[in-house]
């Protein structure tokens, strides 16, 4: 059985040193680190087949089209999608929702039509869909949330019944409150309106297996770099019967059948919406990052750890006095955003990074969410299957001296 101690082994990163401290990395939400199996992955790429795909018929471009083309069906495999055409390839979650904020809206909505999203939703998933709003004369509106984090399904209900409501883009989990949404419950509450469903699983894919088909959602957004992959690759999942419909985001190379200057016809599935040279390496290192990723994610071991994590965090940031969590509603993975009175949050933040730990601190890219709740600002630690209980205590005792060092 694959433990902890060989999983850290695959992380090189996590053995160095932070102002002669050892490292360790609570900033997952962010960036995951990337285990040797894609860093050598990647090196051996540049080194031995960097061409360019679809376009040429000399080996070297065959055989970087054999593993762009893998990285697709890993993709595939992961969520369980019946059909590679429907794995489409951005620069990450954020391209994703701007390429529905495009193709989706122009292909199913008119002026004075409705795309919903929540109260918890990322600067990601709120900024395409107003400037598609300033657009196109769509509106967006925003279903609540609870105290806790959890999403007001009875108010979701009511506003989907409005008919004028097209879409609803909602995250898995959110980035701030770590809470995870019951998406296949709100896909059914969606479906019943005739409406379709976004999901943003940015957070979701690392958390959290998702079937896309016993799901039934409509469309499925993440990014690599949260999931072991190299920055700049992203997914977008859609239905093939929707993303046929859908016009093209990009225009440009290998988005193309034919081309006069008189009109062009695109390409099939998925190759409409992959314009321009894609960054080939990354989507091919989406294979052995989604191949680690399923090594941990029914592991029993791995599942335990997360679950003790959760419990003594909470447990440990409860009895810390003027101390006030984010996101108490469960399920819950290992994320956890707090205030603490009198203390700023940047101040916080520094005093760990010297103590050797980072978090993440500010408005973690989703204002609306923190101001909300009150807030101008939180500090954010987020771990992944790599990190151990003994950092969680090493986190919890470091808290605790920069907290007497502020006040």
């Amino acid at each position: 059985m694959i433990s902890v101690e060989n999983i850290r082994d695959n992380f090189p990163i996590l053995s160095q040193k932070v102002y002669g401290k050892s490292l360790i990395y609570l900033d997952n939400a962010a960036t995951s680190q990337r285990p040797l199996s894609v860093i050598d992955f990647q090196e051996s790429f540049s080194r031995e087949c960097n061409a360019n795909v679809h376009r040429a018929v000399h080996s070297l471009s065959g055989i970087a089209t054999d593993l762009y083309e893998s990285g697709r069906e890993a993709v595939r495999s992961f969520l369980d999608a019946e059909y590679k055409e429907e794995i489409i390839f951005t620069s990450g979650t954020t391209a994703s929702i701007n390429l529905m904020a495009h193709s989706f809206v122009e292909a199913f909505c008119a002026r004075g039509d409705v795309i919903v999203i929540s109260q918890a939703e990322h600067h990601s998933n709120i900024v395409p869909w107003q400037m598609a709003a300033l657009r196109t004369g769509i509106e967006v509106k925003v279903a609540p949330i609870n105290r806790d984090g959890s999403i007001d399904l009875e108010e979701l209900r009511e506003i989907l019944k409005d008919k004028r409501v097209k879409l609803l883009s909602i995250t898995h989990i959110s980035n701030v409150l770590g809470v995870v949404n019951p998406i296949q419950e709100i896909v059914k509450i969606a479906h019943n309106q005739g409406v379709k469903v976004l999901v943003d699983g940015a957070q979701g894919v690392v958390h959290s297996l998702i079937s896309v088909r016993e799901t039934d959602v409509d469309f499925y957004a993440f990014s690599g770099h949260k999931i072991y992959a190299p920055t700049g690759i992203g997914v977008l999942y859609g239905k093939r019967e929707l993303l046929d419909i859908m016009p093209p985001f990009m225009g440009g190379g290998d988005m193309v059948d034919t081309v006069t200057f008189e009109k062009t016809i695109y390409a099939p599935l998925p190759l409409k919406f992959e314009a321009g040279t894609q960054n080939i390496a990354a989507v091919a290192s989406l294979k052995p990052a989604l191949e680690f990723a399923m090594q941990i994610s029914d592991n029993d071991e791995f599942v335990n750890r997360e679950r003790q994590i959760v419990e003594y965090v909470t447990k440990e940031l409860n009895v810390i006095e003027g101390l006030t969590i984010l996101g108490t509603a469960t399920p819950k993975i290992p994320l956890f955003s707090f205030v603490i009175d009198g203390v700023h949050h940047e101040d916080v933040a520094q005093i760990l990074d010297k103590m050797g730990v980072a978090v993440r601190s500010g408005l973690v890219c989703a204002e609306p969410l923190i101001n909300s709740y009150g807030y101008t600002g939180i500090i954010r630690a987020s771990f992944a299957p790599y990190n151990t209980l003994e950092e969680a205590q090493i986190f919890i005792k470091s808290l605790h001296r920069a907290i007497s060092m502020l006040k």
